[in-house]
């Protein structure tokens, strides 16, 4: 009998050939011929799933982003589903693990900011992976506009924070880590990273700290000037 394949399983081993060789020579190097050849597959059946090179990048992007998300969105479940009786405290501690995976802290994780990075930087002259960029990266502006406004209607947060600013403050946080983590991973340590998110966002919190809640204007303390002399 002819072997069964199921497809998207095929099409996902081939993603995987091409994050392989990504990784290890450069996405120039991923061209059909090395996939297929990284993958253990002929270029005919490669190319049975994939129209053509940028078909294949595509998809590879896409994969890249739909394992991201899938453990991701393990933490959201608990973060905005909280069970009943769970403190501040539990909240914020889910809140920076979640954040957390979107931080190069352990290999896979660092493996797969490798690709982000390599992707990104490539859609910038392939205008068909742009839009897929874009894609990837309001992913995570979602994510962590998310985490900001669930943790605001928490209490955790001002009730006057500013989201769409602190959003895009927090995303390029969170790239920036990402960037120098991956092109210096010696002095940017998980320990590191871990501690600047979480410096930042105790900074967040404490934001809204001690404010005097508004009040009418004062009147100015200044002494009206009274009619001259008459001496």
């Amino acid at each position: 009998m002819p072997k069964i394949v199921d497809p998207e399983a095929r099409r996902r081993a081939v993603a995987d050939a091409v994050f392989r060789v990504s990784a290890r020579d450069g996405l120039e190097h991923a061209s059909l011929r090395n996939v297929a050849d990284e993958a253990g597959l002929a270029i005919g059946s490669v190319r049975h799933y994939f129209s053509d090179h940028a078909d294949l990048m595509i998809f590879a992007m896409r994969e890249l982003g739909r394992r991201v998300s899938e453990r991701v969105l393990a933490h959201a479940e608990r973060l905005l589903n909280p069970e009943p009786g769970q403190t501040s405290a539990h909240r914020r501690d889910a809140a920076e693990r979640l954040l957390g995976e979107l931080l190069p802290l352990d290999e896979s994780r660092r493996e797969e900011a490798v690709l982000w990075l390599t992707f990104t930087t490539a859609a910038r002259t392939r205008p068909r992976l742009r839009p897929f960029a874009e894609e990837m990266d309001e992913g995570i502006r979602t994510v962590v506009r998310r985490v900001l406004t669930e943790a605001r209607r928490a209490g955790g947060l001002p009730s006057d924070l500013d989201i769409p600013l602190e959003t895009q403050r927090l995303t390029a946080l969170l790239d920036g880590l990402t960037l120098h983590a991956v092109l210096h991973p010696e002095r940017v340590t998980p320990r590191t990273m871990r501690a600047v998110l979480r410096r930042h966002l105790d900074e967040l919190a404490r934001s809204g700290r001690g404010r005097r809640p508004p009040s009418s204007p004062r009147r100015s303390a200044r002494k009206v000037p009274g009619p001259p002399d008459a001496r």
